[in-house]
């Protein structure tokens, strides 16, 4: 079984994101979509409300696990058994950072493999910082985000009004 590995701070996980797993399929038989703590980039949710909103934003795929990880992401691609580390790529700025990294795991495991996905055309402007920014001021989320995801987010900038 080829299993992959999608990691990713997901605050939110969105449609780019989504689009990413499901064209990881036709090409892998699981994905495993790991949640990063990423303190780094101080996410709205935590990583427990992430971990859920991305089982939301999944739960239709079937061969897609969710969960949360910390640590060396090589090592947690061969505690899981999976083959390869999926990234996606909106635009070639994304290439450079993505591309230090890929080589920076091959160098800690050679077993590893990093799959480079470039975003479908209608999602490559997404970024989460976006939706956020576009749910902040009451913006419909309906083409960016799951529904039960696009609640989430409505709650939490109603909460913080």
């Amino acid at each position: 079984m080829r299993i992959g590995v999608y990691p990713g701070t997901f605050d939110p996980l969105h449609h780019g994101h989504s689009d990413v797993i499901a064209r990881s399929l036709r090409v892998l038989d699981q994905i495993i979509v790991a949640v990063a703590p990423n303190p780094r980039k101080a996410p709205m949710f935590d990583l427990a409300e992430r971990v859920d909103m991305a089982k939301i934003a999944t739960k239709d795929f079937g061969r897609v696990e969710v969960e949360p990880f910390e640590g060396l992401l090589v090592q947690y691609v061969r505690q899981r058994g999976a083959h390869a580390i999926i990234r996606g790529l909106r635009a070639v700025s994304d290439f450079e950072h993505e591309f230090q990294m890929a080589l920076l795991n091959r160098k800690l495991d050679q077993g590893i493999e990093t799959v480079f996905l470039m975003a479908s055309e209608e999602y490559s402007y997404l970024t989460s910082s976006m939706v956020k920014e576009v749910a902040s001021v009451g913006g419909p989320l309906h083409d960016f985000v799951h529904p039960e995801v696009a609640d989430r987010l409505r709650q939490r900038f109603i909460g913080c009004r």
